[in-house]
């Protein structure tokens, strides 16, 4: 049942609730060695890059088949395309049956626990967790409430958004009982980047404030760079500035991941390279020709870049709960992608 507009898109924004029977996505499903929490589907930062766009078309035939949808309703979502969907139509995951689902789903990782083959849980994996709408209806701390109830757990979070800050008595308590990490996505730096590929994602200084908030409060967070953009974030110089705002802020680390072009970024992201970088285009179509990865060597060159930034800087480029897929290191290249 829809719950209205939206604040942020000034009324475009429309929210519907969803019954879930499970909210923790188990490693195997994943494929990622860790569980995942997404406290909504759909995301109203709407970044060029992402990759979870292609997941709202199938909730929003499961919400209609199963009735959470009504035949009008469903008509809405297939009046903009699926790529401005995902940003504008943000089902809110019902608060008691989120809490629900968690207890059940925490005995099932309680007892892989105490097998010995324990794992993190992410929030924020595929939508952020404290995107616009957490302002209204506060899912995620109402998770992160419960999560204070047990104990040594691996948890993180990722998110764009200074909101977490509102979080900072929960995440103090949380840490006290668990391993916490908090993850800051930031690419770059420079505003007129953020302002072509994120347009309605809060602003570098922004992110760096909230990350000297988390840090000053003794919370371990860092900078998350990922995407790097080949051919736009790539280079020494945005490197060593998002590092050195990164240090000045006290991140305990920079953790970089290439770009993955996914069939639901090219829609998303291809155009504003094509407007803004056309020269890029012909180079991004033969590097990324029927993969979705970056070459090895390029994404070895990349983390070795990073690397060297974070030498100077005193800083690391570990992820401390290692939360993605690890790119592997090859032989000394050149960034020769672009």
């Amino acid at each position: 049942m829809a719950r209205g507009g939206g604040e942020e898109w000034q009324g475009a924004s429309s929210f519907f609730d969803l019954d879930v029977k499970s909210i923790l996505n188990p490693p195997e499903s994943t494929g990622m060695g860790f569980w995942s929490l997404n406290p909504y589907v759909g995301c109203e930062l709407g970044c060029t890059y992402c990759y979870a766009r292609y997941a709202h078309r199938y909730v929003t035939e499961r919400a209609h088949a199963s009735g959470q949808l009504s035949p009008v309703e469903f008509a809405r979502f297939q009046a903009p395309s699926s790529w401005e969907g995902f940003e504008r139509q943000i089902f809110v995951k019902r608060r008691q049956a989120v809490l629900a689902a968690l207890e059940r789903d925490l005995a099932r990782l309680h007892l892989r626990n105490a097998s010995g083959s324990a794992s993190p849980i992410v929030i924020g994996t595929a939508t952020d967790p404290y995107q616009p709408a957490e302002r209204r209806f506060h899912i995620t701390r109402s998770i992160l409430r419960r999560l204070l109830a047990t104990r040594e757990l691996a948890i993180s979070l990722i998110t764009k958004s200074p909101r977490i800050c509102r979080d900072l008595d929960l995440l103090r308590k949380l840490q006290a009982r668990h391993q916490l990490v908090v993850y800051i996505s930031l690419i770059s730096i420079d505003v007129s980047i953020i302002k072509r590929f994120e347009a309605r994602s809060p602003m570098p200084h922004a992110r760096l404030g909230a990350l000297q908030k988390l840090t000053d409060a003794g919370i371990t967070a860092g900078i998350n760079a990922a995407p790097v953009l080949p051919g736009i974030t790539d280079s020494a110089f945005q490197i060593d500035s998002l590092m050195a705002a990164a240090r000045d802020a006290g991140a305990a680390f920079v953790h970089p991941a290439v770009l993955r072009f996914y069939p639901a970024v090219r829609d998303g992201y291809l155009p504003i390279v094509e407007q803004q970088f056309p020269n890029l285009i012909p180079r991004y179509r033969a590097a990324y020709r029927g993969n979705w990865d970056a070459p090895p060597n390029y994404a070895a060159a990349v983390q070795r870049r990073f690397q060297r930034a974070a030498r100077k800087y005193r800083m690391s480029t570990d992820d401390p709960l290692q939360v993605r897929e690890q790119q592997p290191l090859e032989r000394e290249a050149q960034l020769s992608l672009l």
